[in-house]
């Protein structure tokens, strides 16, 4: 083996673990986006990856393993932008809502690859319950959270009955119709005209 190659796969192997697994995750996401969950082998993730499958099989014995831990990635990496805006001391709650607003129509949330991966997951939830599980351990996390920022800017407003949880199931339907537009449609949905119409929705509600 050529002395550059020896030095090569020395530090394939050199890399931590956990920058391993996410070279693997990343790779992953990449196949199932071009080809889909089903169609996506072991042998595209290796290939997109540049590793071999004996690495691989170190870090993942299985492609559903891969593919829960991609599907966990995604989900949390989603969170962690949530959380700091729900935790933010700096920002009232309206800021707050607009704050998600702006989040769920960033260039780190419209990612043509992870929205594709995003629906992807969710078209297997039915058949696949630890999917579904992944899906609304974050899901409701998240819209406790959202309901109780709606919950204190609509309170107030005595003129009608306001079902917080319906009123947040609601953003949360219209945000995945939102991007799943986008996806099938990028020439007709902007990202502009989708994060408008969520605020729509939203300064509806508070008029």
């Amino acid at each position: 083996m050529p002395k550059h190659s020896q030095n090569t796969t020395r530090k394939r192997r050199a890399l931590p673990k956990a920058e391993r697994r996410n070279q693997l995750i990343k790779a992953t996401i990449k196949c199932i986006a071009k080809k889909g969950l089903a169609a996506t082998t072991m042998a595209d993730i290796t290939n997109e990856a540049d590793l071999s499958v004996g690495i691989v099989n170190l870090h993942f014995k299985t492609k559903e393993l891969l593919l829960i831990e991609t599907l966990r990635f995604i989900a949390d990496e989603y969170k962690e932008g949530f959380d700091q805006i729900f935790t933010s001391k700096s920002m009232q709650d309206l800021e707050k809502l607009k704050a998600i607003i702006d989040y769920d129509f960033s260039p780190r949330i419209i990612n043509r690859n992870k929205l594709a991966v995003w629906f992807a997951f969710l078209g297997e939830v039915k058949a696949r319950p630890i999917y579904q599980r992944i899906c609304a351990q974050h899901d409701d996390e998240i819209n406790h959270e959202i309901c109780k920022l709606f919950s204190s800017l609509l309170s107030e407003n005595t003129k009608r009955e306001n079902d917080f949880e319906l009123i947040t199931s609601a953003y949360s339907a219209l945000t995945d119709g939102l991007w799943l537009d986008i996806l099938l449609s990028p020439r007709r949905s902007t990202v502009k005209a989708a994060r408008n119409a969520a605020w729509q929705y939203v300064s509806g509600l508070l008029d």
